[in-house]
This record gives structure tokens, sequence and C-alpha cells, in this order.
């Protein structure tokens, strides 16, 4: 890292961690940790390249007092898990911005992830067709091993039926040259909807999948990026388990 970059990394370092102690602040441990790792690494990068000691000696006390946080909130979080009381709510606002699908879930990722169980009654039309094939993207380039995908969902019976069925058929022939299986069940009586990732997490969102508004128009800043596209009001409700049900 050159001087010139290091006012940049400063100020990024500077937000994020700024970040990190507002979702502490409200009980959303498990983003802020997130966050956290994140603004302390790159305060340790910003470190090796500054020549100021007395600037050195301050980001380093501000280091250890973050990192110090942080290793407070894991072990809450452990604890919280190991007596499966583990529960953070999340409200997403309307017309909210910045909960796409990374974004939302990043938290809850890690490399032990290797199956997923969707459980949504509205997978049938476009949209909601496009919306989880995006969820399916985002496990794709996500830091984890997702071989296994189940998705319960309603079936269609009027005019999309043809098309929820083709739709979903070519979504899971694409996994599978990426080494992903999709299971599909339909179920007529399936009103809730949650996610449940097998390395314990479970993420109910109340709109399920669907809660993206519809943009204003097809060249409209959130049509492509989904962290800048406005949010229907929902909430978030995220348990821990150490044993997620697999059917």
């Amino acid at each position: 890292m050159t001087q010139n970059n290091v006012p940049g990394m400063e100020a990024s370092a500077v937000s994020i961690l700024k970040r990190a102690v507002e979702l502490d602040n409200i009980a959303r441990f498990q983003e802020s940790i997130v966050c956290y790792q994140e603004g302390i690494q790159l305060l340790l990068d910003v470190m090796k390249a500054l020549k100021d000691e007395s600037k050195k000696a301050h980001y380093r006390e501000k280091i250890r007092g973050y990192m110090e946080r942080a290793e407070q909130i894991k072990a809450h979080l452990v604890r919280e898990k190991e007596e499966g009381k583990y529960h953070e709510q999340i409200k997403i606002t309307g017309d909210g911005t910045g909960f796409s699908y990374e974004t939302l879930f990043k938290p809850y990722i890690s490399e032990t992830l290797t199956e997923v169980w969707v459980e949504d009654p509205y997978i049938r039309y476009t949209h909601q067709l496009y919306n989880f094939l995006r969820f399916c993207e985002m496990l794709q380039k996500a830091s984890c091993q997702v071989k296994n995908i189940h998705l319960l969902t309603t079936q269609d019976d009027g005019e999309n039926s043809s098309q929820q069925l083709s739709a979903l058929a070519e979504i899971r022939q694409s996994l599978q040259t990426f080494g992903v299986t999709l299971d599909i069940e339909y179920s007529s009586t399936i009103h809730d909807r949650e996610i449940r990732f097998n390395n314990g997490w479970i993420i109910k969102i109340g709109r399920g999948l669907d809660y993206f508004k519809k943009p204003k128009g097809r060249f409209t800043i959130g049509y492509c990026d989904f962290d800048l596209r406005q949010c229907q009001e929902t909430t978030v409700d995220v348990f821990h388990t150490k044993h997620t049900r697999s059917s």
C-alpha cells in the first residue's frame, strides 16, 4: 500500500467500525462482528503503511478496544447458541435500502454451510422466480460449499403453471453444472416462510424472498443492484440451533 492510499483506507475503516458500533448498540451482534473484523483488518493494513509513531499508537489502542469488544460479543453468542436462546430481529423499513441477499445473509454464511432449505409459498411469478435464482447465485458466490438446496413452495395452478415448472427446472439444471443439487417439493398448505442453513442458522423473513419493491423503471438506480433497490416493510427474525432439522 502506498502513502496515497492511506487516507482512503482510513476513511473506509472508520466507516465500517462506526457501522459495527451501531449494529452492536441495537443488538445485531452477528452482523456487528463481521464489521468489527473487516474494520480491524483495514486498520491493521493502514498501520503497516504509517510512519507517524504517535498515530500508530493511537490506532493500536483503538484496535485493542475493538478486538476486546468483538471477543466479548463472540463469547456472548456462543453462550446464547449453546443455550438455544439466540434470537436477533432485523426490521426492514418501507423504502429502505441496503438489504440485498448478499448483505442480509452474509453474517450467517460460513465455510461449513453445505445444505440449505427454503420454505416460501410464493416462488411462482416471474419476479419471484428471479428472486429465488438470485438467492441461488448469492450462495454460489459466497464463502461456503453448498451442494444441496431444498425448495418447498406452492404450485401455481393457473396460467403461470407451465412457466413456474419450466423456470424451476432450468434453475435446477443450471445449478447442476456447478455441482449443486436442487430438490423441489410442492405443498398446498405451506404458509410459513423460513430459510434454514445446516450450520445452525434459521432466518424467517415476513415476506419471504419477495421483499423488494418493483423498480420505477428499467433504467433506474436499483434495477440491477439490489442493495440500492427499495424494500417493502418486513421483519427478519434470526435464530440459531445446534441441530437444524432436515425436513
